[in-house]
């Protein structure tokens, strides 16, 4: 007899790939609708930007069609990103289910360019989506998600003054950069670094965020500390280029994490390759070849993705258009939305652990 336990039995064996469990016992599958031969349900996803859900979507269905009377299966996929495990010595941040650090050993590898188009293309799958540029030294990151001349607003609220964030392509942000003249330097201390970055962290109206993308700056410092020694993290994800000198930087960087008990997502290799414009089937190892997956293999953490160089990748961060808006075939985007896929997947992974 065709009925929503009939359904949901078939759809019993039926896993999430990456957290290996059934797919019913995690409580994805809702809604079961049965309008004579036609079944209906709704998936629910741990993650908007899930890089396996067509894979899930085809094996809900084949499992269903396999009982007698079923003519069409009809799957509506929505998600409901899970929140980060909170620890006895942190501050969560009310609203925001998981915070991730973008990070790098050494200035220069393309640390902010990864957390801005990671930021946008989770915000394009449909999660909330919020970026706090914690870069205080060298805030770039305003310019590159097209707010370099954002006014931000400052409210009164009972707890003192709130930020209202910036906002552009779908991504709350804030930075250091909308609060200082654009020829400022920032010539600050520990325990003032230490400040500002906790008043951007529990004084910025955030609203609900699926995830915080925190812009680390380069390095192993104050901000790193601040940070961990404040709030649960989801995760940190590390920015190396393929050359020893980097990797040598980044290993560092890791390692810091590593000790603070901050769960390693991955490595990022920027500058992977560069492609001509003029030559898109062409790639040249500007940088050398093959040091983040060496990198990945002896420190025992994931190689998330390689990013190509490519010019529109630049202009992109130049122009405040980042390459995932505005050239979404493009070999570098494609890799940065895979990136972002992989790190949604890890902290839903890790939430469920």
């Amino acid at each position: 007899m065709l009925d929503t336990k009939s359904v949901l039995e078939v759809l019993r064996p039926v896993q999430d790939p990456e957290l290996r469990k059934s797919l019913v016992e995690l409580n994805m599958i809702r809604n079961v609708q049965i309008d004579g031969g036609e079944v209906s349900f709704t998936l629910v996803l741990t993650t908007p930007a899930c890089p396996l859900r067509e894979f899930i979507v085809e094996d809900c269905q084949k499992a269903v069609k396999q009982l007698p009377g079923v003519k069409d299966v009809k799957v509506e996929v929505t998600a409901e990103t899970p929140q980060q495990k909170s620890l006895p010595d942190r501050q969560t941040v009310p609203g925001i289910k998981n915070i991730i650090a973008i990070s790098s050993g050494k200035g220069g590898v393309g640390k902010s360019t990864v957390a801005v188009n990671v930021a946008v293309a989770l915000a394009q799958a449909g999660a909330k989506v919020g970026l706090l540029d914690a870069d205080i030294y060298g805030p770039n990151a305003p310019t590159m998600l097209g707010l370099a001349n954002a006014q931000v607003m400052v409210q009164k609220g009972s707890q003192g003054d709130v930020l209202e964030p910036a906002f552009n392509y779908g991504v709350k942000m804030v930075s250091m950069g909308f609060l200082i003249d654009p020829d400022q330097p920032v010539i600050w201390r520990g325990p003032m670094l230490n400040g500002i970055i906790r008043q951007f962290l529990y004084q910025v109206d955030w609203g609900d965020l699926d995830y915080l993308i925190v812009d680390m700056p380069p390095g192993t410092g104050d901000a790193q500390l601040t940070l961990v020694q404040a709030v649960p993290m989801a995760g940190a994800v590390i920015v190396t280029t393929p050359q020893t000198v980097s990797l040598l930087d980044a290993r560092r960087g890791l390692k810091m994490f590593q000790q603070l008990g901050v769960n390693v997502l991955g490595i990022v290799e920027n500058m992977s390759y560069f492609i001509p414009p003029d030559m898109p089937d062409r790639s040249y190892d500007l940088f050398g070849s093959g040091g983040g997956e060496k990198a990945s293999k002896e420190l025992s953490v994931p190689l998330l993705g390689c990013i190509p160089l490519e010019i529109a990748l630049r202009e992109g961060g130049d122009t405040g258009v980042p390459i995932v808006m505005e050239a979404p075939d493009s070999a570098s985007a494609k890799a940065l939305t895979a990136i972002a896929q992989q790190i949604a997947a890890k902290v839903s992974m890790a939430a469920f652990a």
